[in-house]
This record gives structure tokens, C-alpha cells and sequence, in this order.
């Protein structure tokens, strides 16, 4: 959206749940402020110099039962807050497996998106309105934070650890994106748009780039070149788990623990196979730290990822 405006439109479903936590904090802020600047006022004038206000000890029940209870409430409404701003988060849009899923990368001080099928844009970001999006984003550098008012969500970009976004855009039109971690001398200046279109636009705006393999089948080549799939696959010899499907699954593991086989256990099973051995296979993999570069390690995530969808390894 272009100009200052004092609030943001809202331009995702979980945008209209932000405003209401938004609003009632300002509403509690503002009748704070009244009350104890009311207070202070009301004394000022009550036991200002010369006056004939009774001064002395305060009575009995302000020394406890005000003083108590004016505590008390403060601390009941402060977790009062904690817990609605928490539920609201943690119940959030979870990753839908039928999401449109977009691979961010920053660095400074540009954003490139990667859309499924190998199209490419920077500082710009095209998507359907009405459909759920999953970014998986990651930094080449430093510490970015990926941020859209108008969707009133904002997630850290971290380098060496994908993290990811789930959310629905439900307006179209043109919403700034900015970067809200100090990232370096030229940090005000790496922004851009995200571009919400009906999903037919979206459609053919996406026919018409220039195509290229997507992450998933770079991630298989390579996934074939360093050897994964010489015990990975299912007519291998050696008694490695099957990573068909396994994406999202839980997982027995060998120390009795049950883990889920998310983005986070898929890396370190590729770059610290030893620190959760699947329940039933013997600590055989080799460490691919070192050998495989982020980039391509991002590939192999993604390969791995699709398999989920595809059913097949």
C-alpha cells in the first residue's frame, strides 16, 4: 500500500486477532495512564502546600487491603495478557501440507524468492490471495527479520538455520516488506513488496517466468551425486531408515525418545547423524558437515520435504 496511513489494512487472516490484542493493550495503557495521572493530580491539589488535608499515617486498609490488591491485580492482568498474546501465537496458522511453499533468501541487503517452480524474483514477492503460503527463509550473512504490516507478521532470518512463516494473505493489492533487525550500514533500505493477486493472476504471472528445476529436483541429483542414495534407497543393501514420507512423521529413536522428523531433524540427521539415531539402525551415517554447502544443503531439505507430498523416494 503506498502513503502514511495510521493503521495498516489488514491483509491476513491472522491480522484481525493481532489489532483486537493491539487495541485492548492500548485501551488497558490509556485507562492506566488516566488513573494513576488522575491520582497524582487529585493528591497534587488535595495536599498541596497549606492546605487543610489530614495528613499523617495513611489508614489501616491502604496499607494492606489497597496495597495488596492493587498488586495483586496488576500481576493477574499481566498474565492475563501473557496468556492471550500466547494462545493467540501458538494457535497461529499451523504449515499446511497443501501450502504454496516459497524459499526466501537474505542477504544484505536484498530479499530473493524462490517460488516451486525455479521462478525467481528480488525485493518483490507474488502470491495468490485466499491461499495459504509457507516460507522457508534463511540468511547468507547476518540477522535479518522478515516483516509485513499488513499481515502483522514478522519472523528472524537466521544464517545456518532455516526458519519458516505460515500465513494466509486474504487482500490483494501491494503491501511494503521490510527488514526489522539492524543489519548493517544500508539496513533502511533493504524493503520491498509482496504483491497478493487473485490466484488465477498469480497463475499466469507464474507461467510466464522463466522456468528452471525447483529446489526438490536440484535436492534429488544431489542427493544421488554425494551417495544418500546408495543406502537410502529402497533396493540398497544396507539397513538405513526409508525416507519415504518421513517429513512430519514421528520418530522412535534409539534412546527412547520420540521426536518429529521436522526441518530442525532433518539437518542434524544430515550434519550430526549421531546425535539421533533412529530406533532399530546402527550409528553407520557418515557426517555430510563440511561437504555440502548451505545451498546445497537447503536442496537435499527440500528433496527430502517433497517426498512427504510425492509418497515416493
Amino acid at each position: 500500500m503506498s502513503g502514511v496511513t495510521f493503521w495498516p489494512p489488514e491483509a491476513s487472516a491472522a491480522a484481525a486477532r493481532v489489532d483486537v490484542i493491539v487495541i485492548a493493550l492500548l485501551l488497558i495503557s490509556t485507562a492506566i495512564v488516566l488513573l494513576v495521572g488522575g491520582l497524582i493530580l487529585g493528591f497534587s491539589i488535595r495536599y498541596r502546600r497549606g492546605s487543610n488535608a489530614q495528613r499523617g499515617q495513611l489508614p489501616e486498609f491502604i496499607q494492606k487491603e489497597v496495597e495488596v490488591g492493587w498488586t495483586a491485580g496488576t500481576l493477574f492482568l499481566a498474565l492475563f495478557l501473557f496468556g492471550w498474546a500466547s494462545i493467540t501465537v501458538l494457535t497461529a496458522e499451523k504449515p499446511q501440507a497443501d501450502a504454496l511453499e516459497i524459499h526466501i533468501e537474505a542477504r544484505q541487503w536484498m530479499w530473493k524468492a524462490r517460488h516451486p517452480d525455479g521462478a525467481r524474483e528480488i525485493n518483490t514477492l507474488h502470491l495468490p490471495a485466499g491461499e495459504p503460503v509457507r516460507l522457508l527463509m534463511q540468511s547468507q550473512d547476518v540477522i535479518h527479520s522478515f516483516f509485513v504490516p499488513a499481515f502483522r507478521e514478522k519472523q528472524d532470518v537466521l544464517p545456518g538455520r532455516i526458519t519458516q512463516l505460515s500465513f494466509t494473505p486474504t487482500e490483494e493489492g501491494e503491501f511494503s516488506l521490510f527488514c526489522a533487525e539492524y543489519c548493517g550500514t544500508l539496513h533502511s533500505r533493504m524493503g520491498g513488496k509482496v504483491v497478493v493477486m487473485k490466484p488465477e493472476d498469480y497463475a499466469r504471472w507464474r507461467a510466464a517466468q522463466p522456468q528452471e528445476d525447483d529446489q526438490s529436483k536440484e535436492g534429488e541429483a544431489l542427493f544421488r551425486t554425494v551417495g544418500c542414495s546408495g543406502c537410502h534407497a529402497p533396493a540398497s543393501p544396507v539397513h538405513a531408515p526409508s525416507l519415504a514420507g518421513l517429513y512430519g512423521r514421528l520418530v522412535n529413536l534409539a534412546d527412547g525418545r520420540t521426536v518429529r522428523a521436522d526441518e530442525a531433524y532433518l539437518r542434524d540427521s544430515i550434519l550430526q547423524p549421531r546425535r539421533d539415531i533412529a530406533a532399530g539402525y546402527a550409528p553407520i551415517m557418515p557426517t555430510f558437515a563440511g561437504i555440502l554447502r548451505e545451498d546445497e544443503l537447503q536442496k537435499i531439505l527440500a528433496y527430502l520435504m517433497s517426498l512427504r507430498r510425492e509418497g515416493g523416494s
